[in-house]
């Protein structure tokens, strides 16, 4: 049975990154990895934007392996024994460990039809199918309009493919723009090729002949139609797996509960990244953030609490897009059901959106706006009261 110092559960960019963390502190312990897909851990980012624009496959491999790591690929972890500091992997390996990090991730939301001919995107695998299609098919459906629909649209529509949008909101992002940037995007997505269909719902999905007819309607159940295409994508979100954890009675509760040092609720076991539930000071709550910075960051601070470091995790994650020649950073609560305050230089194409609370700044989306991600957080963090006159011009534009 492999006996590791320290033992990661998934095998994302969260456990490459606590794999270096750990290295920083302790340059011999022995690190375990087991991790459900058959690749090393890679940036997932490129597959919904650069890898569609010419980057090289082989630029998001990020070289785990030369950490002094133990890969164990294709395997998933299915019982946790704390007693005796061991996991048990879906082909019946056990692993002993001294220090554990669930790195676990989430799993995609699956609608109640259409099985595999839907590709639910999150994978090199998912990219790796749909970039096959793409070169016989034409014509695709992007079911969903928030973060990773928004940016397979866009991906699919620049290599040449017509391609239609299916989601229940009113617009692109709606759950995160104000309306009248939500509503611009509809317009801008039409311009680029794309159909847009708001407020519409996937309802059935058969395949005839080889091609994919999906069944759409209103959100109120009428108006149905027929929409044929040669691959579906979907992207609905993800659940936090924390189905090990909770197993063995971790706290959990949106994600798997931890404390400021990374630690769960049994003080030999970490978690962190998509599955880690974990309380921000700026915004003076609890949150689950399922992107590329809060991966990084809270994956190494986790595997230096592993060795030994004493950390504490403050940081507020930012996240970004890219739609078209369009793109955005964003960071804290960009939630469009806050009070918003738009400061633009250039109307949807150039500009600052803040988002408040009980008139503070809860969240900044950069539109169009580089390199002022350390000043919202800053503004973040500010008590107010803020006026939205006094927040013209706060971040250049």
């Amino acid at each position: 049975m492999p006996n590791y110092t320290y033992l990661i559960v998934g095998g994302g960019m969260t456990a490459d990154a606590a794999v270096r963390g750990i290295r920083e502190v302790d340059r011999s312990g022995s690190i375990g990895l087991l991790c459900a897909e058959g690749h090393p851990p890679y940036d997932r980012p490129p597959l919904s934007k650069k890898l569609w624009k010419g980057k090289p496959l082989e630029s998001i491999w990020r070289q785990t392996e030369s950490q002094g790591v133990s890969l164990h690929l294709r395997r998933t972890a299915r019982h946790l024994d704390l007693q005796n500091k061991r996991i048990t992997d879906d082909q019946g390996t056990a692993y002993a460990y001294g220090k554990l990090l669930l790195a676990t991730g989430g799993t995609p939301r699956r609608l109640p039809f259409g099985g595999e001919q839907i590709i639910y995107f999150r994978t090199l695998g998912d990219y790796e199918r749909l970039r096959a299609l793409t070169q016989g098919g034409q014509h695709f459906a992007v079911i969903g309009g928030g973060f990773i629909g928004s940016e397979i649209a866009a991906a699919l529509a620049m290599n040449g493919k017509k391609v239609v949008m299916v989601f229940p909101g009113v617009g692109i992002g709606s759950r995160m723009f104000p309306p009248d940037l939500a509503q611009f995007l509809n317009d801008f997505y039409q311009q680029k090729g794309v159909e847009v269909l708001p407020g519409q719902l996937v309802a059935g999905l058969e395949t005839p002949g080889g091609r994919a007819v999906l069944k759409v309607r209103n959100t109120r159940g009428q108006g149905e139609r027929e929409v044929v295409v040669d691959g579906v994508v979907a992207g609905i979100g993800i659940q936090p797996n924390i189905e090990l954890a909770q197993a063995v009675g971790l706290e959990v509760g949106d994600g798997i509960r931890v404390d400021t040092s990374l630690r769960t609720s049994h003080p030999e076991i970490y978690a962190a990244g998509d599955v880690a539930n974990f309380y921000n000071p700026a915004l003076d709550r609890r949150l689950r953030v399922e992107h590329e910075d809060n991966a990084n960051a809270m994956g190494r601070l986790a595997g230096q609490a592993m060795a030994g470091r004493t950390v504490t995790y403050d940081h507020l994650p930012f996240f970004y897009s890219d739609l078209f020649e369009l793109g955005y950073e964003a960071v804290g609560e960009v939630d469009s059901r806050l009070d918003t305050v738009a400061d633009w230089r250039e109307p949807y194409r150039e500009g600052v959106v803040y988002y408040l609370r009980d008139s503070r700044v809860r969240g900044v989306l950069l539109w169009n706006v580089w390199e002022q991600v350390d000043a919202a957080r800053s503004l973040i963090a500010e008590p107010g009261p803020f006026r939205p006159e006094d927040l013209k011009g706060r971040l250049p534009a």
